[in-house]
């Protein structure tokens, strides 16, 4: 029975090693925040801006995050002067006849990801 235990814990433990990292990119969320400060959705949306079932499926990503990805350029962007630029650039893309910026703007949030 010991050897059975052991086994369980050593199995734990290696699954906590090999399990996939969480790719919480929040300095985005933070600059879009900044860049749109009357707009409380963004907070409340949180990584739902981008991705798709409110956040919580990452590998669906709106056309807006899309477009932020495009303007980054790098996949994981640290600095706050290169998200700012790519909130800025972003910003300018058209979802129908209103910009992104016209749109967060407004207080509203761009289509959400199918």
């Amino acid at each position: 029975m010991k050897k059975f235990f052991s086994f369980l814990a050593i199995a734990a433990l290696a699954s906590c090693l090999y399990a996939p990292q969480a790719q919480a990119r929040p300095q985005y969320v933070k600059g879009l925040q900044e860049a749109y400060s009357k707009n409380t959705a963004i907070g409340e949306k949180k990584c739902g801006v981008c991705h798709g079932k409110g956040g919580a499926d990452k590998k669906v990503v709106s056309d807006y995050g899309k477009a932020l990805s495009e303007a980054l350029g790098a996949k994981n962007e640290k600095d706050k002067n290169k998200i700012e630029e790519a909130i800025k650039k972003a910003g300018e893309k058209k979802q129908g006849d209103k910009t992104y910026a016209d749109i967060f703007g407004a207080g509203e949030l761009p289509e959400a990801a199918k």
